[in-house]
């Protein structure tokens, strides 16, 4: 704090802090979070003003347990009196032990270090989620049959798994349950945890706009629910509650389409619990018992590889209404279900962007699918009387939204594709195939429907045994009268927008945020199709790149949690998780992929500021490294897929360029930098002491064993080699010169080219970022011409692919090469971290490198929003900078020594001068700079 304060005497105070005021409470990372399932959540605030150099000085929090209380300024839960702090993030709460289910209103009002008192802040609240099994009153486990326990298959087998298993499929159920209201309701919540999936309604209108709900874990440990506000959706009398069930993760049934997994935890199943407030001041529970009645709805079918089924002629109209006629169904059986319940704590999946179709073309008759030549003669594909290729121009995550018209028990099939065949037809040989979707229609005018409880990666669709509006149709099938495609993703909110003066480099961002978006589910997937699964060296990688534009604090904190689900005893962090199958070998024990239980949640302290995902991780990070240590010789781990995905001659895979247990070293020796770090911020210094010494070994072994004295390399002088024996501290100071050179010349012999891949991109990246040399960088993307962003623009792709090349082969929707974009926010822009952590000290340093004359950014960080908005312009360097209030910021203008600097319209002096760049600092406000 010392230094911040001598930023802001260094500065003319050029206003009084005016309308101080306090906004954006938010509890958990939420705004009126509910489903609060810890005993102190942390509180969080942003202050705001239109003065400068404003920084806070003393909070005091009021949380009462009801809103007149907390009208009157009477915190009958917590005071926390008048606190001496500039803590604005992070606040832990400290009242009284909060209750299970109970609302609890909050304010804050704040001191700054120019004598101005805000007003309270707009009220705002929380929910407790249920803390104890004692807290479901009762609840079971409810479904319409059980899975035999010979039949249940976990962990899930990699593919198709032995043929003896045969075919499976599952009831998809509808649960429901009805009860009367005779008073007035003040708050109404129902808890709500349904395996795989659920859709619940009340009173025949759908609850909430999630997606997948609830998010995927490893059923066997954990389950997770989600708490839905439904005081609208009662009404006095009779009413009712329906629940849709579906497979997920939880079963996958097993026929002839493509599938990645096997396995079967059980069939779906339900439990929840509805609290209601009566304006009485009491309290009534409906929960799931055997009172409950069920029955087989209108899915037939739901795989969350394989597609999706509907017969419109199953549908029971007024099943979630009371009053509704069930004597036909049948009562629920109890079973048993996952041992612990939690709070859903990432955001759900909602769909967002809509598209229509770019292109319509008619395929006419044809084989279903995409045709595909067999060896064996005999066999044949169903033939379809016709095909309409839908393109609506965007490879995304998502669903397909069809209306159609036609006579009662057609089929119309839908088939999603990221890329089309030689044919013209669909192509799903990289991204699953077959996947695809049955509806069968009920003749009743036009008919709208979308899947429920599945997803692909998509950009096409082909419509089968249908024609497109106003086509000829001399078989009489249904009409397709409109199709979309709907755009699902995790709800994270966006916080980051970016733009330059190059264009192809705004594509390229575009590109990847298609990626990142497509990624986003309630893990970070490595692809929305083929997978579906929690690659863990996406979430550290790629992450700076993701946390720039959304705010992934709670997504990163499932990751963290599913990652302590998925250690094994022996201390081992496989590379997914959840861990739904055993990939074994290389596919499971890699450190670059292991290690994410370490780097994630240091990156979650450093941009959050949040302590706790440190506290609750160190025992799994204290297990990961001693199974680490346990796997080294002479501290040198050489297990792993290495360099994934790099660019050589061969098809990517496993590493090209570079030595095996370079980067799985590299890693290790980064994680004990990092738990050294954790252990004396935990006051565990005896702990980092010892990280500290193992961490001396393994660069001395490392060094002994892969660097080149006489050449400056290390091991085969790949990119990917010097690059991350730079980044993770193995480089003796003497020698990083000369090693960051010998990197630049390998890019400049390969004519500006890269090679690294999954792995080692990121830190090439940091590393010629942090040597100033992000003109390197700007020369090896600003092309269209070899492997790389622009080679995907330039053979059509609309999201990052799996490989440099575009391969039509494997992926072409996959995240975990976008690192470029932690540079254009960073580096183009100019907004970094500084000291401190969640951006409390910033350093806004842009590098207007080639030929971009003008780049923009923000970034809405923990304290408020972060921007940069430059441009030269006639030759002069001039800047826009928002710094928020309680932070301050040092600015960077990249101009000769002598250059002259205007700060708002005055003249300011910098106050160092270093490798070509004018230091200025200041406190928070808007500012407008002009260097010439």
């Amino acid at each position: 704090m010392k230094k911040f304060y001598l930023w802001c005497l260094l500065l003319p105070l050029q206003a009084l802090a005016q309308n101080l005021k306090v906004a954006n409470l938010q509890c958990e990372y939420k705004a009126n979070a509910q489903g609060v399932d810890v005993p102190a959540p942390k509180l969080s605030w942003q202050l705001q003003s239109s003065g400068y150099n404003v920084t806070q000085t003393s909070y005091q929090v009021l949380v009462a347990d009801n809103a007149d209380a907390l009208e009157k300024n009477t915190g009958n839960v917590w005071d926390s009196k008048k606190v001496a702090s500039s803590a604005s993030i992070q606040v832990l709460y400290r009242g009284k032990p909060l209750q299970s289910a109970k609302t609890y209103y909050w304010k804050v009002k704040v001191w700054d270090n120019q004598q101005h008192t805000s007003g309270w802040s707009k009220p705002a609240q929380w929910q407790m989620g249920l803390l104890t099994k004692a807290d479901w009153k009762g609840a079971q486990w409810i479904a319409y049959d059980q899975l035999p326990d010979s039949s249940r298959i976990t962990p899930l087998i990699h593919l198709r798994g032995p043929k003896k298993l045969g075919e499976a499929n599952d009831v998809l159920p509808l649960l429901r349950k009805t009860f009367t209201i005779n008073k007035p309701v003040k708050k109404a919540t129902l808890y709500i945890c349904g395996l795989g999936h659920f859709e619940l309604s009340i009173n025949g209108t759908k609850t909430g706009d999630h997606f997948l709900d609830p998010g995927w874990t490893d059923y066997d440990d954990q389950a997770l629910y989600v708490p839905f506000v439904v005081t609208s959706q009662l009404k006095q009398g009779g009413n009712a509650i329906g629940v849709m069930l579906g497979n997920g993760f939880y079963f996958i049934p097993r026929d002839k389409r493509y599938r990645k997994l096997t396995g079967a935890y059980g069939h779906p199943k339900m439990i929840c619990r509805l609290v209601t407030e009566y304006a009485d001041g009491t309290t009534e529970s409906v929960v799931s018992d055997q009172s409950w009645k069920t029955t087989a709805g209108p899915i037939t079918y739901t795989s969350i590889y394989g597609g999706e089924d509907y017969d419109a002629n199953k549908e029971q109209p007024g099943w979630d209404k009371p009053g509704f006629n069930d004597a036909g169904w049948k009562k629920v059986i109890t079973v048993t279900g996952s041992p612990r319940l939690d709070a859903q704590i990432a955001e759900p999946l909602k769909v967002f962007q809509q598209f229509n179709p770019k292109s319509v073309k008619s395929l006419g008759a044809g084989v279903t699918g995409q045709y595909i030549k067999s060896k064996d003669t005999t066999v044949k594909q169903q033939v379809m009387n016709n095909r309409v290729l839908y393109d609506f121009g965007q490879n995304l995550s998502g669903i397909v939204q069809i209306t159609v018209k036609g006579k009662k028990g057609d089929t119309v099939r839908i088939y999603p594709a990221e890329l089309l065949a030689t044919e013209g037809t669909i192509n799903q040989k990289g991204s699953g195939n077959p996947h695809y979707y049955d509806y069968v229609l009920k003749g009743s005018g036009e008919e709208t429907w979308q899947p429920r409880f599945t997803y692909y990666g998509f950009r096409y669709a082909q419509v089968e045994n249908a024609v497109a509006k106003d086509e000829a149709n001399p078989h009489n099938l249904p009409v397709v009268t409109a199709i979309k495609s709907l755009h699902t993703r995790n709800a994270a909110p966006e916080v980051g927008r970016f733009a330059c003066s190059n264009e192809l480099f705004n594509k390229t961002f575009t590109l990847i945020d298609w990626a990142i978006r497509s990624n986003m589910a309630s893990v970070f997937t490595d692809c929305p199709h083929r997978e579906k699964l929690g690659w863990l060296e996406e979430a550290h990688l790629v992450g700076s790149s993701i946390r720039y534009t959304y705010d992934i604090a709670n997504l990163s904190r499932k990751c963290i949690d599913d990652m302590r689900y998925s250690q094994t005893p022996e201390g081992l962090v496989p590379e997914i998780a959840p861990e739904f199958t055993n990939f074994g070998g290389m596919f499971r024990d890699s450190p670059e992929w292991g290690s994410n239980a370490i780097i994630l949640p240091w990156y979650v302290y450093q941009w959050y500021g949040d302590k706790k995902v440190l506290t609750d991780g160190y025992p799994v990070m204290l297990k990961y490294l001693d199974y680490l240590a346990g796997m080294a010789k002479d501290h040198i781990l050489t297990q792993g897929l290495g360099d994934w995905y790099d660019l050589g001659p061969n098809s990517p895979g496993l590493s090209q360029h570079t030595t095996k247990g370079v980067t799985a070293t590299a890693i290790y020796h980064y994680d004990l930098q990092i738990m050294s770090q954790i252990a004396r911020l935990l006051g565990k210094p005896a702990d980092a002491v010892k990280f500290d010494k193992l961490a001396v070994e393994v660069k001395k072994s490392f060094n002994h064993t892969f660097f080149n004295v006489q050449t400056r390399q290390y091991a085969t002088g790949s990119q990917t080699s010097n690059a991350m024996a730079v980044y993770c501290g193995l480089v003796e100071p003497q020698y990083k010169d000369a090693v960051i050179a010998n990197l630049i010349k390998d890019i400049r012999n390969r004519n500006n080219s890269l090679t690294a891949g999954d792995i080692g991109f990121r830190y090439l990246l940091r590393v010629l970022d942090d040597a100033g040399r992000s003109d390197v960088i700007f020369e090896m993307n600003n092309r269209d011409d070899v492997p790389g962003y622009g080679y995907q623009l330039a053979k059509g792709a609309t999201a990052l692919t799996e490989s440099w090349q575009a391969l039509a082969g494997v992926s072409n929707n996959h995240l975990m090469l976008g690192h470029i974009a932690e540079w254009f926010y960073s580096a183009l822009a100019g907004i970094r971290p500084g000291g401190g952590v969640a951006f409390k000290y910033i350093e806004i340093r842009p590098e207007p490198v080639g030929d971009v004359t003008s780049a923009q950014a923000s970034h809405e960080s923990p304290y408020g929003t972060i921007s940069t908005k430059w441009e030269k312009k006639n030759g002069a360097f001039v800047m826009e900078v928002e710094v928020p209030v309680n932070t301050g910021a040092a600015v960077y203008l990249p101009v000769s020594q002598t250059a002259k600097i205007t700060m708002n319209g005055k003249s300011v002096k910098a106050q160092s001068y270093n490798k070509g760049k004018a230091m200025v600092k200041i406190g928070s406000g808007k500012y407008s700079f002009t260097a010439k």
